[in-house]
Order: structure tokens, then C-alpha cells, then sequence
């Protein structure tokens, strides 16, 4: 299924969830995760592995009405966490982000979601806690001990699965691919930072 929603629509949804995601988590001895994604698609196709996919042009699609549900986003960290991507990068990889590189549009409303989400689920927007799929592939929380060493097409997993998502924007933010940047420009670091902005700007109103 999948239904186009607001952002409202979301928040109210993950609040609904929230007892459960929390259930789910700490039968994993851990904390509720978000997960970053790109789709790999163009601009419009909605993709069932992720609870929550935004389009190029902004609007956002859920699939699923209950964001409890396991979808299958990311590499054995699925229980307990919810998926969240843009509908882009088809042909990316670590040169090049492809012929439908993340709008500035998506970028924003996925900021406007992390948000949302994180506040209905009760979450800080921080690393520990929201993550871009190529950071979660780098185990950069600790969450999951058997990654291999992370290198962009080295599938040493045999399955297919690159895992670079979100690493880069393609913007003056975060222009290029730099997994170990420390100066704020990776694409989790950006989104979580514009997430951030916008709670803040929700609870100064």
C-alpha cells in the first residue's frame, strides 16, 4: 500500500506507535533507531521497504498505517525502528549521485519528518538515535558488532546491498563523498542538524 499523508499525519502516527516501537527496541536491548535512506529509484517511485518515502517534489508517502510494523530497510537493525527515505539517486554511487540527485525540497521536508517523528517518539536528533544507512553500515553507534570494514560497492556481505545511502547531498552543504569528514558536511550530520533546526524553531513559536 501506500498512502500519501502530511507531515501532521505523521507525527500523529508515530505517536501512535511509539509504545510499540519501544516495546520492539528494547526486546533488542536498545532504543527506538530512525534510519535514513535513499531509494535508488527516480523522483516518484515509492518503495515498500521504507515506512516513509518522500518524493522529489516534497509530498510524503506512507506504507503502512501502523509504523511499528518491520519493514525491511536496514541490515538487522529493523526491529524497533522506522525508515524513512527520498525517492532518488538511481544510478548513485560514490562519484556521482545519478540522474535524480535528492531535490532541495526533499531534503527539507526529510529534516521536517526526522523531526516530527523523533518528537512523537520520544527521541533526542542525534546520532545515537537517527542515522543515514552509510553511517548505520559503518556501525557508528555500536549497534551491530559483524559489519565488515565499510568501502562504497565492496559488497563483502554477497547480497547486493552497498549501503551508502545518504552519505552526500550533492549541496554546497555536503557536496561530496567524504565518509570520514568530522567538519559536519556528511548527509547525516546535515539532516540531523536541519532537524534539530526545525524542532527548535517549532518550540520557540
Amino acid at each position: 500500500m501506500k498512502r500519501e499523508v502530511t507531515i501532521d499525519e505523521v507525527e500523529n502516527m508515530a505517536a501512535s506507535a511509539r509504545e510499540s516501537v519501544w516495546n520492539k527496541a528494547k526486546a533488542e536491548g536498545r532504543e527506538p533507531k530512525i534510519y535514513l535512506h535513499w531509494t535508488a529509484g527516480n523522483h516518484t517511485a515509492v518503495f515498500e521497504d521504507y515506512h516513509i518515502n518522500i518524493t522529489g517534489d516534497g509530498e510524503i508517502y506512507v506504507t503502512t498505517d501502523d509504523l511499528s510494523e518491520t519493514k525491511s530497510h536496514t541490515w538487522r537493525r529493523n526491529t524497533g525502528s522506522i525508515g524513512i527515505a527520498l525517492c532518488c539517486c538511481y544510478g548513485g554511487g560514490s562519484a556521482s549521485l545519478g540522474g535524480f540527485p535528492p531535490t532541495a525540497k526533499q531534503i527539507e521536508v526529510m529534516a521536517q519528518v526526522i523531526d516530527r517523528v523523533a518528537t512523537a517518539l520520544w527521541l533526542t536528533i542525534d546520532k545515537a538515535h537517527v542515522m543515514s544507512h552509510g553511517e548505520a553500515a559503518n556501525n557508528e553507534d555500536g549497534g551491530v558488532g559483524t559489519h565488515k570494514p565499510y568501502a562504497w560497492w565492496n559488497d563483502g556481505y554477497g547480497d547486493g546491498d552497498t549501503r551508502g545511502d545518504l552519505e552526500y547531498l550533492g549541496t554546497s552543504e555536503s557536496p561530496s563523498y567524504k565518509p570520514w569528514a568530522t567538519d559536519g558536511s556528511r548527509g547525516g550530520d546535515v539532516l540531523r542538524g536541519k532537524a534539530n533546526w526545525y524542532k527548535n524553531q517549532r518550540e520557540c513559536s
